[in-house]
């Protein structure tokens, strides 16, 4: 009757619910990146953290809305693009980055290590699935 095979469409149900995880994550990652600049960072740091948001919106969308057939594309950017957010804040905090540090209990820090760390990993996974689907259809 359907053109989805059997079990087709829990997997189906199961990749969207990875996008959309994705795309929260990354618009979460872009908020505090926004929020920071809204409060207060300013000069460099502030505009790499403004391209950040914008990096991170323009990616949610291509996660969770964009054409199917480029979701492996856009997941594998999306997780190249989270994994470096959280390299250079890692960076920041331990050796500096571009003559920027960063302390621990600095402002959404914790958050930032948190939401940055539980992103790659989702990505990861959505990343995987969206090559795996791209093999087998």
């Amino acid at each position: 009757m359907g053109s989805i095979p059997a079990g087709g469409e829990n997997r189906q149900r199961s990749m969207v619910l990875w996008q959309v995880l994705s795309g929260l994550l990354l618009l979460a990652m872009g908020g505090i990146h926004l929020y920071l600049v809204l409060d207060g960072v300013g000069g460099l740091l502030g505009v790499l953290f403004v391209l950040n948001a914008i990096g991170g919106l323009v990616l949610a969308i291509a996660v969770v809305a964009g054409p199917r057939r480029f979701l492996h594309l856009s997941s594998l950017l999306s997780l190249v693009f989270l994994a470096g957010t959280l390299l250079a804040l890692v960076l920041a905090l331990t050796v500096g980055l571009f003559g920027i540090t960063e302390k621990i209990d600095g402002q959404l820090v914790p958050t930032t290590l948190v939401v940055e760390a539980i992103g790659v990993v989702v990505l990861a996974v959505t990343t995987a699935l969206a090559f795996r689907a791209r093999r087998s259809g």
